[in-house]
């Protein structure tokens, strides 16, 4: 699968989870709809567009469960956020009930809008290493009190590449009457998406990551009883236009002045290329890898897996943890002179390696790092053991 990827095959590519990796079929695509765009501009983005975006829309939207005219595109699931965050009207003193595994920029999100607002951003301690999802969900939902108004998770970890039981939360915090935001960067073509089936009032998810298309590909999902109340992050021609378009929802967050919309007009791309590669049989065996390899990683750094070594937890990644002083000269060692890309990454007091796999991944990509951390162990202080 390797030569269908445009990867520097001079490097071992483990960590397809920070942003993804676009085939040459999608990218050719890509630059396919870049040159119509530059061929003939006015065209393209005052009278073209629309058609182009509902086309691909509706081809995302069969894939993630849910309505078209019930989602529309961002560059990242930060924009996302920030949509989503500049549009809650909540008092001083209420609370936003989250994780200590969430994303650093949505930590960072937050915080700047408890402090903007007086209201608190909780980050609930999840103990490692998870023993059960009910023990999981014991230990979340203890930081609910009464002046919990809003929950916000992720769906799969960044750094600790844990899936959490999303449609448990979501069902409880519905029968609480609490607002739920889900941050499902890693979910698209990685895990099972069903959004109707989760039902939560916002979703965000990336096609840049797990999808393969280009960078800069995303999208914000908003249950009806709430697009209303959502205002735009930027105003522009959607506000009070001269045409309104099919809803008020999709006027002011797809008009938002000049930009390049090409990522977002790959998605059928996307899935042909899953359907031409039987990219299911790809996804199975990064995740049996993940699997059969965590454990053997953990023995090899003397520590033990934060989770149990199964499906239930662990889709194409896994965090491995690690005992280092110095994160950032053993990921930039890793790099340098063993040709390896892979993330050295903290949460709180602890940090680990993670390992994430798409289908131009091997057994034999997996035998490299193990040499490289064997070899680390052996000629440096970067790795205790």
């Amino acid at each position: 699968m390797k030569s269908h990827f445009l990867l520097n095959p001079e490097i071992t590519y483990l960590n397809h989870g920070s942003f993804g990796a676009c085939p040459k079929p999608i990218f050719e695509d890509y630059q396919k709809w870049q040159l119509d765009l530059e061929r003939e501009p006015v065209q393209f983005i005052t009278k073209n567009a629309s058609a182009y975006l509902k086309q691909s829309k509706t081809a995302l939207a069969n894939f993630i469960g849910c309505e078209a005219e019930d989602f529309f595109f961002t560059t990242n699931p930060t924009f996302a956020i920030n949509t989503v965050m500049r549009s809650l009207k909540l008092n001083p003193g209420d609370e936003i009930l989250a994780t200590n595994h969430e994303y650093g920029a949505m930590d960072k999100t937050w915080s700047f809008y408890s402090k903007q607002t007086g209201t608190k951003y909780i980050r609930q301690k999840i103990s490692i290493p998870v023993i059960s999802k009910e023990q999981l969900l014991e230990e979340f939902w203890s930081g609910y009190n009464a002046n919990t108004k809003v929950i916000f998770i992720n769906q799969i970890s960044s750094a600790t590449a844990l899936i959490f039981p999303v449609k448990e939360i979501c069902d409880k915090a519905r029968e609480l009457g609490l607002i739920t935001i889900v941050d499902g960067a890693h979910v698209p073509g990685h895990i099972d998406l069903n959004i109707s089936t989760l039902n939560p009032d916002f979703y965000t998810g990336t096609s840049h990551k797990w999808m393969l298309t280009p960078k800069g590909s995303s999208f914000l999902y908003v249950k009806k009883d709430f697009q209303k109340m959502l205002d735009p992050l930027i105003v522009s021609w959607g506000y009070e236009p001269e045409f309104p378009g099919q809803s008020q929802f999709l006027d002011y967050h797809e008009q938002q002045g000049t930009r390049d919309i090409s990522a977002f007009l790959t998605i059928p791309a996307a899935l042909k290329f899953f359907e031409d590669q039987d990219w299911n049989t790809k996804i199975a065996f990064s995740k049996e890898k993940i699997l059969s390899n965590y454990e053997s990683f953990c023995d090899l750094l003397n520590t033990k897996t934060i989770c149990p070594v199964t499906a239930e937890f662990l889709g194409q990644m896994c965090s491995v943890p690690i005992q280092t002083e110095k994160p950032f000269e053993l990921k930039e060692l890793l790099f340098e002179k063993y040709k390896i890309e892979i993330p050295v990454m903290k949460i709180e007091n602890r940090t680990f390696i993670r390992i994430s796999l798409n289908g131009y991944n091997s057994q034999s990509d997996l035998e490299v790092l193990r040499f490289a951390l064997k070899d680390i162990i052996a000629t440096t202080d970067l790795l205790k053991v």
